[in-house]
């Protein structure tokens, strides 16, 4: 589970140190919540993926997971050419697709985002770069700061088997190249059904700019992406 939980489930001493906590963060200010939002630290662009999704393969969706969805959705919300962000859950069945079971660790599911995108506008292995520089640190195996378990694992959901060979070959060519201070962990995983998160998880950050996970851990994610890829930005 989230180190911070939602609002509405703090209670007692937690929520005086929500409270606490909510006074050292910096607010959003009008029409720019990533103002006082310094960058991830690490974030870096890494090389242009080598292989490439032919056109013909190319279905327009994505699913990956790296850690808390919000985030990931927050960031991919800014990138030009993608249509739509849900996040949800990927890995397991659909039975055990909710949050709270989710967060056991045990059902074999990731939180994950389903990317909906324009081929003609960004590729596959532009949305591979921009989550591998910025969206997750993909060095880290099942955890991703401040989170802990399977469920946050580093994993490209591919959607066909060219999906697959060019997120496998991505992550050789990265590890190849020592892009990162430690080796890729991210798998590659093909056939997992995907099942959207409940209402009140989708566009979380950008409904919630100022709530403290958000604020520490997703919203210099985002600030990272607009500094970094200001070509794919999309405000």
């Amino acid at each position: 589970m989230k180190t911070l939980v939602h609002a509405g489930l703090v209670a007692g001493a937690a929520a005086a140190m929500l409270a606490a906590a909510m006074t050292a963060l910096p607010s959003a200010a009008a029409g720019d919540p990533l103002a006082g939002i310094a960058p991830t630290a690490g974030a870096h662009v890494v090389p242009a993926a080598a292989t490439i999704l032919p056109a013909a393969d190319a279905p327009g969706v994505a699913v990956f997971a790296g850690g808390c969805f919000w985030g990931l959705e927050g960031v991919f919300d800014h990138v030009v050419g993608v249509k739509s962000v849900t996040s949800g859950y990927a890995g397991g069945a659909a039975a055990t697709a909710r949050y709270e079971v989710v967060g056991t660790g045990l059902t074999g599911h990731a939180e994950s985002v389903r990317i909906v995108y324009d081929p003609a506008k960004v590729g596959y292995a532009q949305l591979l770069r921009i989550y591998f520089s910025v969206a997750t640190d993909p060095t880290q195996l099942n955890h991703q700061d401040p989170d802990d378990g399977t469920q946050y694992r580093g994993t490209v959901f591919a959607q066909s088997p060219a999906q697959a060979d060019v997120a496998k070959a991505y992550i050789a060519q990265l590890n190849q190249a020592k892009a990162f201070r430690a080796p890729v962990v991210t798998t590659v995983e093909r056939g997992k059904a995907f099942y959207p998160a409940e209402a009140h998880h989708q566009h979380f950050l950008a409904n919630n700019p100022n709530y403290p996970y958000i604020v520490y851990n997703d919203l210099p994610k985002v600030a990272a992406l607009r500094k970094l890829f200001p070509a794919e930005w999309k405000g």
